[in-house]
C-alpha cells in the first residue's frame, strides 16, 4: 500500500524549461554582484568552499563554469538559492507548475497520502518553488524535502535513507521522476516507481519503469485518492 509519494521536480511537476530558461539565467545575471557580498555569511562560506576546491581561481568564473556544465556543486547551489529567494520574494519569479500538479497533490494529501520532494536543488530552493507558484503556496502539502545532502539521486542508499527518515517501509513509497537512472536506484532500494513522460519536456520513455503522462495518469495507474 502506498503511503507516501516522493516527487522529483524538473520534468515531473515543473517544466524543465522554467528552470533552464528562467531560473538559471536569473541567477547567472545576479551572481556577479552577489559573489562580491562580504556581509552575507552564506556567500562568504560558499566562496570559502570554492577556494578549497579551486585554489587561486576566480570564484565567479568557477561558478560560471559549473553553470555551463550543469554541475551540481554545493557552493553554486547555495549562491543560486540566494538569488532565487530574492526573485521569488520580490515577485520577479513565480513557478508555473504543470496544471495537473496542484489539484493532484491537494487530492492526494486530502485523501491521506503523505508527500515529499527529492531534488538536486537545495531544500530552500525547493521550498521557494512550491511556496511561490502561479497556483499559490503549496508547501504545507509536503511532509519532507530532501536534496543531495541525503545522497545522490542515482544511489539506492539515498532512497533507503529517505524511507528511514519518513519512518516507512520502502515499498510504501512511490517515487515519481523523469530520469531512468534515478528510478532504477529507487527500485533497487525497494520503492515503487513511475516515470513521468511529459511531451513538453521531450522525455524519452524508459523501459525499466511504468510510465505516466501526468499526475492524473499516476492517480489512475496506482489507485491514488481523487
Amino acid at each position: 500500500m502506498i503511503r507516501l509519494v516522493l516527487l522529483d521536480i524538473e520534468g515531473t511537476t515543473l517544466p524543465i524549461s522554467f528552470v533552464r530558461d528562467v531560473m538559471f539565467p536569473y541567477a547567472a545575471k545576479a551572481l556577479p554582484a552577489l559573489i562580491e557580498d562580504h556581509t552575507n555569511p552564506q556567500v562568504v562560506g560558499a566562496r570559502a568552499d570554492i577556494a578549497i576546491s579551486h585554489p587561486g581561481e576566480d570564484p565567479l568564473k568557477v561558478c560560471q563554469d559549473w553553470m555551463a556544465k550543469d554541475e551540481k556543486a554545493a557552493p553554486l547551489k547555495t549562491l543560486q538559492g540566494i538569488t532565487w529567494r530574492q526573485g521569488f520574494e520580490d515577485g520577479t519569479l513565480r513557478a508555473d507548475l504543470y496544471k495537473d500538479v496542484p489539484p493532484a497533490l491537494k487530492a492526494w494529501s486530502k485523501g491521506g497520502l503523505r508527500l515529499a520532494v527529492y531534488s538536486s536543488g537545495s531544500v530552500p530552493s525547493q521550498k521557494l518553488l512550491y511556496g511561490y507558484t502561479e497556483q499559490g503556496d503549496l508547501t504545507s502539502l509536503f511532509d519532507g524535502f530532501f536534496d543531495l545532502s541525503t545522497g545522490g539521486k542515482k544511489d539506492a542508499a539515498s532512497y533507503t535513507e529517505i524511507a528511514k527518515a519518513c519512518a516507512l517501509k520502502p515499498e510504501e513509497i512511490l517515487f515519481l521522476s523523469d530520469i531512468g537512472a534515478e528510478l532504477d536506484a529507487a527500485k533497487e532500494a525497494g520503492l515503487q516507481i513511475c516515470q513521468l513522460v511529459r511531451p513538453q519536456d521531450k522525455t524519452v520513455p524508459y523501459e525499466g519503469a511504468p510510465h505516466a503522462a501526468d499526475l492524473n495518469d499516476v492517480t489512475q495507474k496506482f489507485s491514488l485518492p481523487t
